[in-house]
This record gives C-alpha cells, sequence and structure tokens, in this order.
C-alpha cells in the first residue's frame, strides 16, 4: 500500500509544476498581502510587525512527502539559523484544512526548529499568495515587496549534490543589494489542502 501511495505522490509534483508555470512570479515585484495569523502557541504574527526586516514565507503541510524530505534534510531549520541574525524572520504557514495547534508543536519538537508555524487553517492568506504547494517559498523584503517567489530549490527529487537553493541565493543577493536571479521559479510539491 505504501508502494501504491509513493508512486501516486510522486506523480503530483510534476502536475502542479506544469499548472503552476502561468502563475510563476505573479507576486515578484509587488507588495506582499498582508495577513494575520496566530502560531503554534496562539502567539499572534502580522506582516506589518516584520517592517525593516526580510520575511521569509514557507508553506508547509507535514503531511506532505516532499516537506518530509525537506525536514529531514534540515533544508528549512540551516536556512533560517543560518540567515536568522541577519535581520531575515522565517515563518511557516501551514494551510490545510485539518491542521492543529498541537500537530505544529509536535511537528517542531520532532525537528527542532524555532521558527512558528502560522496556521491558516480557513486558507485566506495561502490563497491570497496563490500558494499551490509544499512547500511553496516567498521571499519579502523590508520594504514588504515580494523579491523572490517559487520552489525552495532546483531538485524536486533530493537527487541532484549540484542543485541550487533559490531561496538561500535570494537571500544572499539581498544582502548584497544586488537583484534576485531567478526572481521567480515552478514551485513543486503536493497541493495546499484547502477548504473546499
Amino acid at each position: 500500500m505504501n508502494r501504491i501511495l509513493t508512486s501516486l505522490c510522486s506523480l503530483v509534483p510534476a502536475l502542479l509544476i506544469a499548472a503552476n508555470t502561468a502563475n510563476a512570479g505573479k507576486l515578484v515585484g509587488k507588495a506582499a498581502p498582508s495577513f494575520s495569523l496566530t502560531d503554534q502557541h496562539g502567539k499572534k504574527h502580522e506582516l506589518s510587525a516584520y517592517k525593516g526586516k526580510t520575511v521569509v514565507l514557507e508553506w508547509t503541510n507535514p503531511q506532505c512527502p516532499f516537506v518530509v524530505r525537506h525536514y529531514d534534510a534540515k533544508t528549512m531549520k540551516s536556512l533560517a539559523e543560518k540567515f536568522g541574525s541577519k535581520d531575515i524572520v522565517w515563518l511557516a504557514v501551514n494551510s490545510s484544512h485539518f491542521v492543529k495547534h498541537e500537530d505544529s508543536k509536535a511537528w517542531a519538537k520532532k525537528y527542532g526548529h524555532a521558527f512558528p508555524t502560522l496556521i491558516d487553517k480557513d486558507g485566506k492568506v495561502g490563497k491570497a499568495y496563490n500558494a499551490r504547494t509544499t512547500p511553496h517559498m516567498f521571499v519579502i523584503d523590508g520594504k514588504g515587496i515580494v523579491q523572490y517567489e517559487g520552489a525552495i530549490d532546483s531538485d524536486p527529487w533530493g537527487e541532484d549534490a549540484k542543485s541550487m537553493n533559490y531561496v538561500d541565493n535570494a537571500l544572499q543577493a539581498m544582502l548584497k543589494k544586488k537583484p534576485v536571479d531567478p526572481n521567480a521559479t515552478k514551485a513543486y510539491g503536493c497541493s495546499v489542502k484547502y477548504k473546499r
């Protein structure tokens, strides 16, 4: 049964990548949609509160094998720690209609990451950003402008040792006050589980 599920999941990203082509980068260069969400501990986070800081938004779902692969590899945790001392804020967002605060707490404890997971159960924020996959990444500058949108890296299957981490690349460029290139890529992963 697990092999069947794994095979089915493996088909999803290819379909999503194709579906996302038309939407890739639509927010780049525009003001990021504002939001006010609570994290797994009940603390409120508003985008406006991070004015002057770079914000990374990571759409997540612990039930997605692509998210699990990146968390097993410490992709997100390592990046959040690498840039955490440079006025860069990392926020995960879970727009799954079934998300529970307790599950997000357990997920953070299991993987040892300190950044918050914002609960977007009704999916309003995810839809405002047109977040389509988990993971789906957005990098917002201190003025609230989206500078990067898309995949975490160039390696959906985790098989390319020479893959580019697009978020790392974007953050490095922004710290050096250089243009982000590429500033938009096709997101891959599982579909965001919005409420229907």
